[in-house]
C-alpha cells in the first residue's frame, strides 16, 4: 500500500481544515494583543513617532539646518528646545531627524527579518546539504563581532542612508535565521505538511502558505528586534561620523552636540532630546515585543502577574 493511501482526505489536501485554524489563530492574536496595555502603550508611541515623522514638512517647514536665532540658545517659549551653537532650532532637526532614523530602522528591519525568514525556511524544509551551508553561513556572521564589523563596513562604503541599510543588514539577519530556522523545523515535522508533499505540492508554496503563516508570531518578534537594532546601530554610526554628517537624523544631532562640545558646554538640550526619542523607541517597540510573547505563552503573563502580587 502506498504512503499516499494511508492518508485521510483531509491530510491530502494540505490546508484544508487547517486553514481556518490558522485564520481564526492568527485572529486571536490581533484581538488579544490590542487588549494587552503593554502592547498599546507601544503602538501608540509608535504611531504618534511615525505621524511626526511623515508630517514632518508640514510640522516644520524649510531647511532644518537654517539660522533661526543665536547659537546656543536655552530652551524658551520661541524655541522649546533651545538652539544648537550654529544657531539651529533643535526641535526643527528633532522632528525632521525622525524621518531618516525611523525610516531606516524599519527599512532595516523589513529586510533583515525578510533575510531571516528566506534563509530560515529554506534551511528548515530542504535540510541536508541546504541546511548545511546555509547553518555554516549563519554561524560565520553569528560569531563575527558584530560592532568591529559594523565599523569597518561603515568606514569602506560611501556614506549616505544605502550604505547605513546595507551594513545593518549584513550584520543583522542571522539572528533571524537561527530563530526562524528553528521554529521551522517543528512546523516541518507536522503531519499536514508531509501530506502536502506527498501530493507534490511545490516547495515555495509550503513554506510561504503552509509554514510561515504559523510562525506569525516568531516573524513578528524578530521584526521587532530588527528595527530596535536598525535604529539603534544607525544612531551609533552615526555618532561615530561613519554616516552622511549633513544629513538629519537622530545619529547626526548626536554627533553634531558631541563635536560642539556640548556636554562641557552645558548646552544639554543639544542632546537630550534625540537621546530621549531614541530611547522612548526603541522601549515602545520592545514593549510591543513583550507584548508578543505574554499573548503566544500565557505562562509568562501569569508568572509575570503573581510575581507582581
Amino acid at each position: 500500500m502506498s504512503v499516499a493511501n494511508t492518508l485521510t482526505d483531509a491530510q491530502l489536501e494540505p490546508g484544508r481544515g487547517d486553514n481556518d485554524g490558522t485564520a481564526r489563530r492568527r485572529s486571536h492574536f490581533l484581538h488579544q494583543l490590542l487588549r494587552n496595555r503593554k502592547a498599546l502603550f507601544g503602538l501608540v508611541v509608535i504611531v504618534i513617532f511615525l505621524l511626526v515623522a511623515v508630517l514632518a514638512p508640514v510640522l516644520v517647514p524649510g531647511d532644518p539646518h537654517a539660522r533661526v536665532a543665536s547659537g546656543s540658545r536655552a530652551p524658551d517659549l520661541q524655541h522649546v528646545f533651545g538652539t544648537t551653537q550654529k544657531g539651529e532650532d533643535v526641535l526643527a532637526l528633532l522632528i525632521w531627524g525622525s524621518r531618516s532614523s525611523l525610516g531606516i530602522g524599519f527599512t532595516v528591519g523589513i529586510l533583515a527579518t525578510l533575510t531571516g525568514v528566506l534563509v530560515g525556511l529554506a534551511a528548515a524544509f530542504f535540510g541536508r546539504i541546504v541546511d548545511d551551508v546555509l547553518s555554516v553561513l549563519t554561524n560565520i556572521f553569528l560569531l563575527i563581532p558584530g560592532l568591529p564589523l559594523l565599523v569597518i563596513l561603515a568606514a569602506f562604503l560611501p556614506p549616505g542612508p544605502g550604505s547605513i541599510v546595507l551594513v545593518l543588514v549584513a550584520t543583522g539577519w542571522a539572528g533571524s535565521a537561527r530563530v526562524i530556522r528553528s521554529q521551522a523545523l517543528s512546523v516541518r515535522g507536522k503531519d499536514y505538511i508531509d501530506a502536502a508533499i506527498v501530493t507534490g505540492e511545490r516547495p515555495v508554496v509550503l513554506m510561504f502558505r503552509e509554514i510561515l503563516p504559523n510562525m506569525a508570531s516568531v516573524v513578528m518578534s524578530t521584526f521587532l528586534a530588527c528595527v530596535i537594532f536598525g535604529i539603534g546601530a544607525q544612531a551609533g554610526l552615526e555618532f561615530l561620523g561613519l554616516g552622511d554628517v549633513s544629513a538629519v537624523s537622530w545619529g547626526t544631532n548626536l554627533y553634531w552636540s558631541s563635536i560642539e562640545g556640548s556636554l562641557i558646554r552645558g548646552t544639554w538640550w543639544t542632546f537630550v532630546p534625540s537621546g530621549t526619542c531614541i530611547a522612548l523607541i526603541a522601549f515602545s517597540l520592545a514593549m510591543v515585543n513583550y507584548a508578543v510573547d505574554d499573548v503566544t505563552n500565557p505562562r509568562l503573563a501569569r508568572r509575570s502577574g503573581r510575581r507582581r502580587r
